[in-house]
């Protein structure tokens, strides 16, 4: 609850830290100005690339009192217009699994070695950093809550398992470490309802905690104001959704 005679302040900057392999990264960081601690969040850019969206999901995060860190997941692919690098990346088949979940455990160690964090840190997605999102909250120990909005190939044929991807996010189900949160759109085909339908069905398989919602007449992208897939009324929604969850589980 904001007041209007409250302090209110912010720092953004790039950053580097540690990511696959110990490779240095860069990063973009925002957190609330004060002594903390607060509760932390990383974000797993889409595939259009480490872009202006994410700077500004990772300033609405710290607005919100928590500490953001997304980090450039496409640096090692060159540096140049977020275009540019995410072409190269998607005619290269996409960045590594393993690599990728790296440079995501690399970004939460980072946010817990913070003097103003208090050890809480969830795992943001969209898109594929939505598959992204839930492959780290499956592969490593230690997020204390996962947000995947409309993260597609977490179900994938054999047909659709590259080197890269050798195998389906949706296999790593039953380790599941955090509560789980997720957000889609029924005209959504990347993933289809038929699709989160499936996921949600292991879930429920390996009694994991989760809540997953729906939203019609949005497919995918919703939330990507500079895009016609923009859907105000969904993604206002959603965001509401995104903090009542983090709220909850990271306090």
């Amino acid at each position: 609850m904001y007041r209007t005679d409250a302090y209110e302040g912010m720092i953004a900057e790039t950053t580097t830290h540690h990511g696959a392999n110990g490779d240095v990264i860069n990063a973009y960081l925002a957190r609330p100005l004060g002594p903390g601690p607060y509760p932390a969040v990383v974000l797993a850019h889409h595939l259009p690339g480490w872009d202006e969206w994410y700077r500004e999901a990772t300033r609405r995060f710290a607005h919100h009192g928590y500490v953001a860190l997304s980090p450039n997941l496409y640096c090692r692919e060159g540096h140049g217009a977020p275009d540019d690098v995410a072409a190269k990346v998607r005619a290269a088949g996409g960045c590594g699994d393993d690599q990728v979940v790296g440079d995501l455990e690399g970004a939460m160690r980072s946010l817990r070695s913070l003097p103003y964090v208090n050890g809480k840190v969830a795992v943001f997605g969209t898109c594929s950093g939505g598959r992204h999102a839930y492959l780290a909250a499956c592969r490593v120990r230690g997020f204390d809550a996962a947000i995947d909005c409309w993260g597609g190939r977490v179900v994938m044929t054999k047909e659709e398992l590259t080197p890269k991807q050798p195998v389906a996010p949706i296999d790593y189900t039953k380790d599941l470490s955090c509560p789980l949160l997720g957000l889609f759109g029924e005209e959504d085909k990347s993933p289809s309802p038929e699709q989160v339908a499936r996921h949600e069905e292991e879930l429920k398989r390996h009694g994991k905690t989760y809540e997953f919602h729906m939203y019609p007449g949005a497919g995918h992208g919703f939330f990507y104001y500079d895009r016609p897939a923009y859907r105000p009324q969904q993604a206002v929604d959603g965001w509401q959704k995104v903090f009542a969850f983090l709220r909850r589980h990271l306090g």
